[in-house]
């Protein structure tokens, strides 16, 4: 008897995000998410619900920062307006999620308030 192939494990993917600049963080950040949330520009397809694994390096903090998430926004290549490609991600609703939201709360400051235009919004 041959045993089928077994299907592969879903694995969460791993993303990273890089920003340097405040008005580059203010443009990724999801803010009307619960919990918080991050836009990170990818060609990768993902589903909404994918898991995914993100190092993200913010403005000029040495230290990375580690979360996990859910993938709750795509933006498809070719959108409307131009927008960038890629995933928003949910920032999972443990310590480390809450972490990373006040992290970026905390640099973004009065930026939050602001009307400029966002990669999701």
């Amino acid at each position: 008897m041959i045993d089928a192939p077994k299907a592969p494990v879903n694995r969460p993917g791993v993303l990273s995000l890089n920003i340097k600049e405040k008005a580059a963080l203010y443009a990724s950040y999801m803010p009307f998410v619960k919990g918080g949330g991050i836009f990170i520009p990818t060609a990768k397809p993902y589903k909404l619900g994918d898991e995914v694994f993100m190092l993200l390096s913010l403005l000029d903090d040495p230290a990375k920062i580690a979360v996990s998430g859910n993938v709750v926004w795509i933006t498809p290549g070719g959108a409307h307006n131009n927008h960038q490609q890629g995933v928003g991600v949910q920032f999972s609703a443990n310590e480390a999620g809450a972490q990373a939201r006040n992290k970026i709360e905390g640099l973004l400051g009065g930026y939050l308030q602001s009307s400029r235009t966002t990669h999701t919004m």
